[in-house]
């Protein structure tokens, strides 16, 4: 198996990068999140994942380690394909579809051309709980005063509740109400856990 692939960048485009290296080239499926932290590069490194099949063997690339495992999340939906995925990875950055996913918000992803309703849902109530227990990218909740939901998540700590699940309520609060003081936050997250 293939961990990544560095080397020249022969030929780029929104859809595809053909990579060089040592006079043989590799032809990488790439999303359009790396298509743009590719442009201006001569060489790229990119981490690569297999896609093997009866009348295909595809090799798909990425920017980031981090990108290419939310791909094999997708991929592991049923009626998610590589492709599917790929698409989903080029409409939202690998951040805002987390975050669509972590927040459970299935307009977002409905949003995704080639994405239905149901297909949105099963996507996230197969990854909610695996995106979970991965470290949270505090990017995604950047829009919302920090200092509030530290506080509150302090506070719920000290009180002997979970931080993951202190956490999940909180991030819950504050997305219905971004502008809740922590008094409020912390009443209404007693009330969900």
């Amino acid at each position: 198996m293939y961990e990544y692939i560095s080397g020249r960048i022969a030929e780029a485009s929104p859809a595809h990068v053909i990579i060089d290296v040592n006079g043989i080239g590799y032809l990488l499926n790439i999303s359009l999140n790396t298509f743009t932290r590719l442009e201006g590069k001569t060489e790229a490194q990119l981490f690569v994942h297999e896609n093997i099949r009866e009348d295909a063997f595809q090799l798909y690339g990425f920017a980031d380690p981090a990108e290419r495992e939310l791909f094999r999340h997708l991929i592991s939906v049923s009626g998610i394909g590589a492709n599917t995925a790929r698409m989903m990875l080029s409409s939202l950055t690998p951040d805002e579809l987390r975050g669509a996913i972590l927040t459970g918000n299935v307009n977002q992803i409905k949003g995704v051309k080639g994405i239905g309703a149901k297909t949105a849902q099963r996507v996230i109530v197969d990854l909610k709980d695996k995106l979970s227990k991965e470290p949270i990218d505090q990017k995604i909740f950047a829009e919302q005063d920090n200092t509030i939901r530290e506080e509150a998540l302090s506070a719920l700590v000290m009180l002997g509740f979970a931080k993951n699940s202190a956490q999940k309520a909180i991030d819950k609060i504050l997305k219905e109400n971004s502008s809740a003081k922590v008094e409020e936050v912390i009443k209404q997250a007693l009330k969900i856990m």
